[in-house]
């Protein structure tokens, strides 16, 4: 049976370190979110993140803009916001709605605002193996779950499923930094269950219910569900944890896995980067 890698426990051992530390500040961490139209699910994580930021002791910033908003307009206010002191870190809440260029859109964030490290500047450093000015914040949160658990990742074998810059490219880029052996599959991989059981460990963002079963894993595999499907009124990720936990050594658990990990990571990017602007105007 699987020992269950749990990044809710993680998470609130994480965001409470932060709420101790910004006590000691005089000036609280600020986090900007700008979200266009009113999707269901991006208006709950929007609502999630403004709440962490209240408990953590930082203050938040909510830009709430209608789904017909001119692809202009939402840049006037990223501009706003990258001169505004006061805005520590800006975070766009993707998606966009049809018709707003989101790459136009991430890369008018200022880099050192850029909480989720989406811009080609934190990106392509990331890329190269130079640090950014923070890592984004999925990707960031799986490897620190990993860690958290003493789970070894130098000289493994490990099949990233998904190739998204959000998660899949991202996290690849890390786990080679951690001298990992990185294969990236998706859904045009045709040999995925080969591939999977060759694997150490198996970091699934595809997005696709029981994608994984326990045919794909093979005995003391780590296992780390990325993914979020809504099936039935359900929260399920991509791997079928009942078959799957009984051969694994290690598996999160869909929610209260990486969904947790991800806040948790957007809090403490916001006030690593809070911390570099301060030596910058110091």
């Amino acid at each position: 049976m699987a020992i269950i890698l749990d990044g809710q426990a993680l998470a609130d051992k994480i965001i409470d370190e932060l709420k101790m530390a910004a006590q000691k500040l005089v000036k609280k961490p600020k986090l900007a979110v700008i979200i266009v139209g009113e999707n269901p699910a991006s208006l709950i994580y929007v609502k999630n993140k403004q709440k962490k930021a209240e408990y953590t002791g930082f203050d938040s910033l909510v830009i709430p803009l209608e789904s017909d908003v001119t692809e202009e307009t939402i840049l006037e206010h990223i501009y706003v916001l990258n001169e505004d002191i006061d805005i520590n870190a800006i975070l766009v809440q993707l998606p966009l709605p049809d018709g707003i260029n989101k790459k136009r859109i991430i890369e008018a964030i200022d880099p050192i605002k850029d909480v989720d490290g989406f811009t080609s500047y934190n990106f392509g450093r990331l890329a190269l193996g130079y640090n950014p000015y923070v890592y984004p914040c999925t990707p960031k949160g799986i490897i620190r779950l990993l860690k958290e658990y003493n789970i070894t990742l130098e000289g493994k074998n490990i099949l990233v499923i998904g190739r998204s810059n959000i998660v899949g490219k991202p996290v690849s880029l890390m786990l080679q930094q951690e001298n990992a052996t990185v294969i990236m599959a998706n859904s045009y991989t045709t040999n995925l269950k080969q591939l999977a059981l060759n694997s150490d460990i198996i970091i699934s963002a595809a997005g696709k219910s029981n994608l994984i079963d326990a045919s794909f894993i093979k005995a003391g595999t780590v296992v780390v569900d990325v993914g979020i499907n809504k099936i039935n009124d359900k929260i399920q990720g991509d791997v079928n944890f009942d078959e799957v936990k009984n051969k694994a050594s290690y598996i999160t658990p869909v929610p209260k896995g990486i969904g947790p990990m991800t806040i948790a990571m957007l809090m403490q990017n916001t006030y690593e980067l809070y911390k570099l602007q301060q030596n910058l105007i110091l």
